[in-house]
């Protein structure tokens, strides 16, 4: 089959069609440089030293946040996290659009927080981007994937190995693949407030 007969034309995909960068290109090049030698370091670097360079790149950065090694935040001009916030080893922030983290919120190793998406009815594969909030107290457990426009409501807990890719409600336990609330987090109260 030639390329000519094919349904999907990846050749005439456009990177600059549905993304937003967000920041010049040298802006983008620094991080990648900083980002290679701090955050996807296995070496144990000081969280205070990430969370003023990822100030520095235009992050909204709340007080207390943890930051532990190998993580890959791809725009940090994109992302917010809230006080007393952690981001475990491996955790990859796909933030083509903006990605909040609320306070106390935990987001264990090797999740993945996906911004972006490609629109597979689109022969040339167009970007089909959406921002992510995870709320408050929100617990996203091991190796899970919460995928673009999904929000994860307060105090909620996504179970390890989940796959996320609708809204979730608050204060729920949630697992699965699709990911559904299973029952409360906390069985007397509705809101865990």
């Amino acid at each position: 089959m030639l390329a000519s007969e094919s349904k999907v034309r990846l050749d005439q995909f456009d990177a600059q069609q549905g993304l937003d960068r967000g920041a010049s290109r040298l802006t983008e090049m620094a991080w990648y440089l900083v980002k290679c030698m701090l955050f996807l370091s296995p070496l144990p670097w000081p969280g205070s030293w990430k969370c003023k360079l990822l100030r520095l790149f235009g992050a909204k950065i709340g007080r207390g946040v943890v930051i532990k090694p190998r993580v890959n935040i791809h725009f940090p001009w994109k992302l917010t996290l809230g006080d007393h916030s952690w981001i475990g080893e491996e955790v990859f922030i796909l933030n083509f659009e903006p990605i909040e983290i609320g306070d106390h919120a935990c987001v264990s190793q090797r999740a993945f927080l996906c911004g972006g998406n490609h629109d597979f009815r689109d022969p040339t594969f167009t970007y089909r981007n959406a921002p992510i909030k995870i709320g408050k107290g929100v617990w996203i457990g091991a190796q899970s994937f919460v995928g673009p426009g999904v929000t994860v409501d307060d105090y909620s807990v996504v179970v390890a190995g989940s796959i996320v890719s609708t809204n979730l409600p608050s204060a729920s336990i949630c697992r699965g693949n699709p990911c559904q609330p299973i029952k409360p987090r906390w069985p007397s109260t509705s809101g865990g407030e």
